[in-house]
C-alpha cells in the first residue's frame, strides 16, 4: 500500500511534519520498517514514523488496523518480524524504561486487594525493583502523579471500589509516576464521562507542552482532529502522517477507513470533497 505524501507526488513515503525537534536530540520515538505477523496474518507492514518531544500524536485507523499492535510492539510485548524501534535513541530494555503506558481499562486486574496509591506505585516497579521496598522518592512520585489526575484524596481507597472514570485516572497516574519521556495511551477516553475526558485531555496537552511525547490511539476522530498536534493514519501501514490542518482532503481518510467519498463520516470530519 502506497502512503499519501502531502509534500510532493515524487515520494512514496508519508508526510511527516514535526514540532521543531532540536537537532542535537534524538526523536522520543522512532519506528522504522516495523512489520508484525500474528496468527499467520500480516498485521503491520513497513510502518515508519517518528514522534518528537512536545508532540501529541493521534494514531487513527479502523478496527484491526494495527493501532494497539503498534503500541504493544513499541513496549516489547510482541515480537516484530522486521524493523527497529528506538526511544530517545535507545533500543531494547533501555528504551522501554523511558515509556509510560496506559492500557485499555479492561486489561488491568481491578479485583486485586490493593489501594489506589499501591496501584500507582506499581508503575515504578522498574525503578524500585522486584521485592524491594519503595523509597521516599517513590512515594513522592506516586503522590505527584495522583495530584495531577485529581485523585490524591482517594489514595487509600481500594481500587476495586472506584468508578470507571476514577480507574482511568489511576492508570494515567500509574504511567506518570515513572516520569516518562514517552507516554503511550491506548483508547484512553473509551467509556468515560465528559468531565473525565476533559480533565485527561487537558492533562495530555499539558504533558506535551512540558516536552513529553504523547502517542494516543483513539476512535474519536473529531476530537483527535481538534486536539492532537499530529495525526498518523494507519491501516496495517502508514497512510498519512501530518498535522490535522494538512489532512483536509478526503483521499487519505477514504484509504485508511476503506470508505467511499459519499460516506457521511467525511462531512463530519470536515474533509468531504
Amino acid at each position: 500500500m502506497t502512503a499519501v505524501d502531502l509534500r510532493s507526488s515524487e515520494s512514496e513515503r508519508p508526510t511527516t511534519v514535526s514540532a521543531g525537534r532540536r537537532a542535537t536530540e534524538p526523536s522520543a520515538l522512532q519506528v522504522s520498517g516495523l512489520g508484525v505477523r500474528l496468527g499467520g496474518r500480516e498485521v503491520l507492514d513497513d510502518v515508519n514514523f517518528t514522534l518528537d518531544r512536545g508532540e501529541f500524536m493521534g494514531l487513527i485507523g479502523p478496527n484491526g488496523a494495527g493501532k494497539t499492535t503498534t503500541i504493544r510492539a513499541v513496549l516489547g510485548l510482541i515480537r516484530s518480524r522486521t524493523g527497529e524501534i528506538r526511544v530517545d535513541g535507545s533500543t531494547g530494555h533501555a528504551a522501554r524504561s523511558r515509556i509510560g503506558y496506559v492500557p485499555q481499562r479492561h486489561e488491568f486486574a481491578w479485583d486485586l486487594p490493593i489501594t489506589v496509591e499501591e496501584t500507582v506505585m506499581t508503575g515504578r516497579i522498574r525503578r524500585i525493583g522486584w521485592f524491594r521496598r519503595p523509597k521516599a522518592v517513590d512515594f513522592e512520585a506516586a503522590a505527584e502523579a495522583l495530584d495531577r489526575v485529581h485523585m490524591s484524596h482517594l489514595a487509600e481507597r481500594p481500587v476495586g471500589e472506584l468508578s470507571g472514570g476514577q480507574r482511568q485516572r489511576v492508570l494515567v497516574a500509574r504511567a506518570l509516576a515513572l516520569y516518562p519521556a514517552l507516554l503511550l495511551l491506548d483508547e484512553p477516553f473509551t467509556g468515560l464521562d465528559m468531565p473525565t475526558q476533559e480533565l485527561l485531555l487537558e492533562l495530555f496537552q499539558q504533558l506535551s507542552q512540558e516536552d513529553k511525547a504523547v502517542l494516543m490511539t483513539t476512535h474519536d476522530l473529531v476530537g483527535a482532529i481538534h486536539e492532537c498536534s499530529r495525526l498518523c493514519l494507519i491501516n496495517r501501514t502508514i497512510i498519512a502522517d501530518a498535522p490535522p490542518s494538512a489532512l483536509r482532503e478526503p483521499e487519505a481518510w477514504m484509504r485508511t477507513f476503506e470508505i467511499r467519498a459519499s460516506n457521511p463520516v467525511l462531512r463530519t470530519l470536515g474533509v468531504a470533497g
